[in-house]
């Protein structure tokens, strides 16, 4: 039965002109302020998108977040960060008590959006996508807060990395120097 219905539905979406998303910038996201943002305004820049969580173990890469994003805003870098509280309840907050944590305990000035689910049946279309393109990492449902993936200047992702890569870690910087120079 599901079978069909999901059938149906790629029937009534496909007859409808649904067009399958082919770039990061195809999406239309909820920033945390609740406006809309429609992701191609970030058209040729290297972007970060970040799953992350206030109250996790990873939580200190704010940090390290906030540094690499100062340090390479200037040369067409942004992170996009996207509360979830898919894992152990770590993102309980609204996003109004998201947003005051994360300016006043770690000084974010990188984009924040709405919280979202990044895996499960309600997963967001933004991370079904993401989780189900290959690259040359590894492919698949995110396992942790912190997963980043690196989208290069023409909105398609170049590469992931696992909750435990720290943001300044030199494979990330490294991954991240060579979009911006490629």
């Amino acid at each position: 039965m599901k079978i069909l219905f999901t059938a149906l539905v790629l029937a009534v979406s496909a007859s409808m002109g649904a067009t399958e998303q082919t770039s990061l910038y195809d999406f239309t996201v909820q920033d945390i302020d609740g406006e809309e943002v429609s992701l191609e305004q970030y058209k040729g820049q290297v972007i970060l998108v970040v799953n992350v969580a206030s109250k996790c173990g990873y939580t200190p890469q704010y940090e390290g977040l906030q540094k690499i994003y100062e340090a390479y805003k200037d040369e067409g870098f942004v992170i996009l960060g996207f509360p979830a509280n898919n894992f152990n309840g770590q993102e309980p907050g609204t996003d109004q008590e998201i947003k005051q944590f994360c300016t006043l305990e770690y000084g974010v000035e990188f984009p924040m959006f709405s919280k979202v689910s990044v895996k499960g049946e309600d997963q967001a279309a933004l991370f079904s996508y993401l989780t189900s393109l290959p690259n040359d990492d590894f492919d698949g449902e995110i396992k942790w807060n912190f997963e980043k993936f690196l989208i290069d200047k023409n909105g398609l992702l170049k590469r992931r990395f696992r909750s435990s890569v720290e943001p300044q870690s030199k494979p990330l910087v490294n991954a991240i120097e060579k979009e911006l120079n490629g």
